[in-house]
């Protein structure tokens, strides 16, 4: 899987056809990438995967880039931790607009 490296993304302008946020408790957001051949996480200088706090704050970050899809998947533990069946093989891909609310 390929790094894309928050400097980069800071100082250059990319095309990115998917930008999927991964939403997980906490206001905890990562972004997974994919422009051209390439798809991969984004990463901060300590070479973690960079936190996003807030869909503001990932619409701010990507505000220069020019973004084709972008969608939302959330996925949570607690159903299979109280008992409740487990969850489908594929979780649900929700619309995230990458337009700043007015």
């Amino acid at each position: 899987m390929y790094k894309f490296w928050r400097k980069d993304l800071e100082t250059n302008e990319w095309d990115i056809d998917v930008l999927e946020v991964q939403s997980f408790e906490m206001n905890v957001y990562l972004v997974q990438l994919t422009s051209g051949n390439k798809t991969g996480l984004v990463y901060d200088d300590s070479d973690k995967p960079m936190r996003f706090y807030s869909a503001g704050h990932i619409r701010e970050f990507f505000a220069h880039c020019t973004v084709a899809k972008s969608y939302m998947k959330h996925e949570t533990p607690y159903d299979e931790m109280i008992g409740n069946p487990p969850k489908a093989e594929h979780a649900m891909a929700l619309p995230f607009s990458m337009d700043m609310p007015y």
